[in-house]
């Protein structure tokens, strides 16, 4: 495999896991391009499972980011994030598709959970990477990938049963249902 078929085979997955880790279309692009430097620095053609190993240099990336940019990120708000992706002239075909895809709740659930149940989140259901794919990308035992994944859906659920519940009040509340 040449350098051209690696990153057009995992290309899409790299920028896919960085865009839904980090919810910037730049960020993502400039992360996947430094993944993609990294991994062709290395000694890729001799690693055994090449694309539990690509997410894993593509996690430990988005998560070094996040580390750093943590206090910028919280002083951020939604109305912010909007704007600064309205104002990018020029969007790429996967950056329009994927901004289609996200749904504001769905995004909102994932900003809330700790980065370690984020990152677990997004490797299982954005990536599609079985629990052993994620336990070899994180470096983490398989039973703590499971772990992470349950704890990270239960969170989900809760939050999601309270939203249902506040609008079914408020519907209730004004005879609107």
């Amino acid at each position: 495999m040449t350098e051209k078929e690696l990153f057009e085979s995992f290309n899409k997955d790299v920028y896919r896991t960085c865009y839904y880790m980090l919810r910037n279309a730049q960020d993502a692009e400039d992360l996947c391009h430094d993944v993609f430097v990294t991994v062709f620095r290395q000694d890729w053609k001799n690693v055994e499972h090449i694309r539990a190993w690509i997410m894993r240099i593509t996690m430990n990336h988005c998560l070094n980011l996040l580390r750093r940019n943590k206090t910028q990120r919280e002083k951020k708000n939604q109305v912010q994030w909007f704007h600064e992706q309205s104002t990018v002239s020029v969007k790429s075909v996967d950056t329009i598709v994927l901004e289609k895809v996200l749904s504001e709740e769905w995004e909102e659930l994932l900003r809330q959970l700790p980065e370690k149940l984020m990152a677990v989140i997004t490797l299982r259901y954005i990536g599609e990477l079985s629990i052993n794919e994620i336990a070899e990308t994180l470096k983490i035992p398989v039973g703590t990938v499971k772990s992470r994944n349950n704890k990270a859906l239960k969170i989900i659920r809760k939050k999601l049963e309270h939203t249902q519940n506040f609008w079914l009040k408020g519907e209730n509340q004004y005879g609107t249902h």
